[in-house]
C-alpha cells in the first residue's frame, strides 16, 4: 500500500512537470559524529593525541624549582587549573633565558599579542556529566602528579593517568573523601 502511494506521488509530480526531489547525500554519520570511527573512537573513550604548537618543557621548569601554581594560576581558585596565558609565559621570560630559540619563539607569540594554541591533555567529556573541580583537590594537598603523572620527567605533557571513574573512587577511598554520585556528577 504504501508503496503505492509512493510512485502515484512521483508520476503526480512528473505528471505537473515537477521535479522530484533530489536525494540528500550527507558525510555526517549521526548528529553528534562526523564518521563512524569518530562515533567508535568516542564510544571506547579513545582520544586524540594532542599536538602542541611548542614542546614545553615542564621537566625544565619543575627541576628549576618552579611550582604547577605558578604558571597554573587558577587551580587554587576554582574548577579549571586553566592552560597559562602568553603573558605568563613572559613574566619570566622576558628577562630569562630569552636567547634560548624556544623562548624566542614564545616571545614570537607575545610580541604579536596572540596566545599560544596549547591544546588540552586532560579533561572529561561532556558526556561523562564530571564536574570536576581543582579546588578541593589542591586544598586537600592532592599532589598534581598523582592525577597528571610525573611531569618532572616528561617534556611535553601527555595523557599517562586514565582519568576513569574507577581509579576516582579509589582515590577518594584512599583519601576518605566524600564517594556520593553528586560529588562528581551533574
Amino acid at each position: 500500500m504504501r508503496w503505492a502511494v509512493v510512485v502515484a506521488c512521483a508520476l503526480s509530480a512528473a505528471a505537473c512537470g515537477a521535479q522530484p526531489p533530489a536525494p540528500v547525500s550527507s558525510a555526517v554519520f549521526t548528529t553528534a559524529h562526523r564518521t563512524a570511527g569518530d562515533a567508535a573512537r568516542d564510544f571506547f573513550n579513545v582520544r586524540p593525541t594532542p599536538r602542541q604548537p611548542l614542546p614545553f618543557p615542564h621537566k625544565t621548569h619543575l627541576a628549576k624549582k618552579a611550582v604547577c601554581t605558578d604558571c597554573h594560576e587558577s587551580v587554587e581558585k576554582g574548577p579549571v587549573a586553566g592552560i597559562p596565558s602568553v603573558k605568563t609565559c613572559m613574566i619570566c621570560h622576558s628577562q630569562i633565558a630569552t636567547d634560548r630559540p624556544l623562548i624566542k619563539e614564545v616571545t614570537a607569540y607575545s610580541d604579536k599579542g596572540v596566545e599560544i594554541p596549547w591544546q588540552r591533555v586532560y579533561g572529561f567529556t561532556q558526556q561523562s556529566h564530571v564536574k570536576f573541580n581543582h579546588a578541593p583537590h589542591i586544598r586537600a594537598k592532592v599532589d598534581c602528579a598523582r592525577c597528571h603523572g610525573d611531569l618532572a620527567n616528561q617534556t611535553v605533557a601527555e595523557r599517562v593517568v586514565d582519568h576513569t571513574m574507577g581509579f576516582c573512587v579509589t582515590c577518594h577511598r584512599q583519601q576518605q573523601a566524600p564517594n556520593d554520585c553528586l560529588t562528581c556528577h551533574y
